[in-house]
């Protein structure tokens, strides 16, 4: 097996001492700075937003994403198959799904499975929407939401009935229900 040897770069005496990037990173500050304070001085308003008083709300991007919620159907139908895409792609595994079989005597029991337990932990969720983009059915969606709180772990693992209520209703198809499929 042959040795590779790589060779440094000679480094000047500001890059051995990180003058060039302290320089770069306080030029930076610098002109932050210099901008809120020239926007405080044509009085242009407060820079920072006072947040119990005042809210994101009327300023949220469009492709803001907060927290996951489930939805339900205009018939207030459960949209999730438990297909457990959604538990197998999160990241943090934050999502728990326990799946249960329709009975045979259903009216819908060619959908198979529904879930029993559904579970987001919200301390683990990082918001990332894979599980929004992956779910077949649209059950899934990510909120407006940027302010979840808990006093406890526990209040902050949101289980199905508290992810319906949130989530509320959805219009549009869900192949589940579709009669044809």
């Amino acid at each position: 097996m042959a040795t590779i040897v790589v060779q440094r770069p000679k480094l000047a005496w500001h890059e051995r001492w990180f003058i060039s990037t302290l320089y770069k990173g306080l030029k930076i500050t610098f002109l932050h700075a210099k901008h809120t304070w020239w926007t405080l001085l044509q009085g242009k308003g407060e820079v920072t937003m006072q947040y119990p008083e005042e809210k994101w709300d009327a300023h949220l991007p469009d492709h803001y994403r907060g927290a996951p919620a489930l939805v339900k159907d205009e018939q207030d139908r459960e949209r999730c198959v438990s297909c457990q895409l959604c538990e197998f792609i999160c990241p943090p595994r934050a999502i728990t799904i326990t799946p249960e079989e329709i009975p045979s005597t259903d009216k819908w029991a060619k959908v198979e499975k529904r879930p029993r337990e559904f579970k987001i932990d919200m301390i683990r969720c990082i918001y990332c929407g894979m599980c929004e983009e992956v779910c077949p059915e649209q059950a899934i969606y990510l909120r407006k939401d940027y302010a979840i709180t808990g006093t406890t772990r526990a209040e902050m693992v949101h289980d199905k009935k508290k992810l319906y209520e949130i989530g509320g209703v959805r219009i549009g198809l869900v192949n589940k229900w579709n009669e044809l499929k």
